[in-house]
């Protein structure tokens, strides 16, 4: 009954005479759960009486619930576009917005938006700019800034909600492999989306206490971004289901960055990630966004899986479904690749640059362990950390032989955390090439990624913070004495290539340090980096 009222009902909405305004041209839009008029100045969405089981539209008073919920949610991410939910009453035969008699349906009516100024549209037609981007990442900082975070909210960022999501992602799509999909890259993004979680549960239970749980748009595309004199329009957020609205913001983030590789904008994805991170100084979103980024990726395949059953499907749909799921997967196999390549970070630099907080800052932002060569060096001849030693420059513990023996065991040590499928940071002078040359290799034989991060700082500065030593216990025993010698025995990084090799200047403060090394569009004089970085 209620299909035949809206089949009844959209058959009048179809035409100009329906609307109390003017409405020469109706367009209408279709989803498999809703139906959009888009008529003159306004849009009128009206919710079909289904129930997919992620939502529960079959009768009058849940759809109107729906659209009240849709217009109270949509309302903080616009302004004067979402106006109102409208009753569509029957009465003498005919249906009536605002009219006369019982209420047999319910539309949210919005202010028309021309689909020139969506973000989409831009991108295509080269007219947005690094600036603008930077106003989306602002607006979407704040947004997600005063978004609601709660303990119900939290729950839904748990490792273990997470786990369950993502392997009901492949549940729901494992029966069509071989038939429309390639089951060797399925098997592959599963396997590592599997691992990443199993590693590192700590980086999500991080994020709650973070308070990065929050309440979100969960649907955030480029198709549902729009560019007016009015500000940033962002519309289409999730309402029937909370479950897909409250996560973490590197989450709901992660789907637009995914949007914009799969629409070939991976520039601009970089950017506008870039951008957000300045603003709202969340570090840990350049740690987990390719995970998130493939979990996006493996939602939006399943949706074309599930959307290639349709029996009503014209041979252009189902071309076009067939050739969306290749990419997706394809998409998901290339994130799924990063985020599972161990890195050996090599944290290295003048004695006083700043090595070892920054590495054990970068430590704590990926959860993985840092190996200091000062610790390790007192370790191996068994002297207390903070006892200092006046011993002459490259003699006694520091003789080129212990020197040699206390960078083989970092490099052991860093080898012992690949093999386990780790991360891992070694902070250490790295004052030759030959030492460096050493990370290098046992990173190539180890098939993981190498990053020299050099810490550099004024030579007044870097004088003074050795002077400081003077006044207070430090593992480190080189002093403002050693300068002359420190300088002159540090070779240049001429040999690590600019994608290895990021120069901080750690006089800056440390968040500036941060985003340094974890931006991955960042380039510079002396240094590159272009590559995704793992936590993993």
């Amino acid at each position: 009954m209620e299909s035949y009222h809206q089949a009844a009902l959209f058959s009048q909405m179809a035409r100009p005479d329906f609307y109390p305004h003017p409405a020469d041209d109706i367009e209408q839009r279709e989803t498999h759960i809703s139906k959009v008029f888009l008529a003159g100045c306004f849009v009128y969405k009206i919710k079909k009486p289904v129930n997919p089981g992620f939502l529960d539209f079959t009768t009058l008073e849940n759809r109107k619930y729906y659209c009240m919920q849709e217009l109270l949610l949509n309302r903080r991410l616009t302004h004067n576009i979402y106006l109102d939910v409208v009753a569509i009453t029957f009465n003498d035969g005919k249906y009536c917005l605002d009219g006369p008699g019982r209420p047999v349906e319910y539309a949210v009516k919005m202010h028309r938006l021309p689909d020139t100024s969506s973000m989409i549209h831009l991108l295509r037609n080269s007219r947005i700019n690094e600036e603008e981007l930077g106003i989306l990442a602002k607006k979407l900082a704040g947004f997600y800034g005063n978004a609601i975070s709660d303990s119900r909210i939290n729950d839904f960022g748990t490792w273990e909600t997470i786990r369950t999501n993502c392997e009901e992602n492949f549940r729901q799509t494992e029966q069509f492999a071989q038939k429309i999909f390639d089951e060797r890259l399925f098997k592959i993004v599963r396997f590592a989306m599997s691992s990443f979680l199993h590693r590192n549960k700590q980086l999500f239970d991080n994020r709650i206490k973070a308070k990065k749980i929050r309440d979100c748009h969960g649907d955030l595309r480029t198709e549902h971004i729009y560019y007016t004199d009015d500000g940033i329009q962002i519309i289409d957020c999730i309402e029937f289901n909370d479950r897909f609205r409250f996560q973490d913001v590197a989450s709901d983030l992660a789907f637009l960055a995914m949007d914009l590789d799969y629409e070939g904008y991976d520039r601009t994805s970089e950017i506008l990630l870039n951008a957000y991170v300045r603003y709202s100084k969340d570090f840990n979103v350049f740690v987990l966004i390719d995970f998130y980024k493939c979990y996006r990726a493996m939602v939006r395949f399943k949706v074309n899986c599930i959307r290639l059953q349709a029996n009503d499907l014209s041979e252009q749909n189902r071309h076009r479904l067939l050739a969306g799921i290749e990419k997706y997967l394809n998409l998901a196999y290339q994130y799924a690749i990063r985020f599972t390549r161990p890195t050996l970070w090599v944290v290295c630099g003048m004695p006083a640059s700043g090595k070892s907080t920054v590495s054990e800052e970068l430590a704590g932002i990926f959860g993985i362990r840092v190996f200091n060569s000062d610790v390790i060096r007192k370790q191996m001849m068994g002297a207390a950390s903070h006892d200092h030693s006046n011993t002459p420059f490259e003699t006694g513990i520091y003789s080129k032989g212990i020197t040699a023996l206390t960078y083989g065991r970092l490099l052991l040590l860093a080898q012992e955390e690949i093999e386990k499928g780790e991360s891992v940071i070694l902070d250490a002078t790295f004052n030759t090439a030959h030492h460096r040359n050493e990370a290098k290799l046992l990173a190539k034989d180890m098939d993981v990624n190498v990053m020299f991060v050099e810490c550099v700082v004024p030579e007044n500065l870097l004088k003074k913070r050795l002077l400081l030593r003077n006044n207070k216990p430090s593992i480190s025993d080189a002093r403002i004495s050693n300068y002359a010698s420190f300088q002159k025995q540090f070779e240049p990084l001429a040999e690590v290539s600019n994608e290895q090799h990021i120069i901080i200047y750690t006089q800056n403060s440390l968040d500036e340090c941060m985003q340094r090394i974890l931006n991955p569009d960042f380039s510079q004089a002396g240094a590159g980096q272009e590559l995704r970085y793992s936590s993993t």
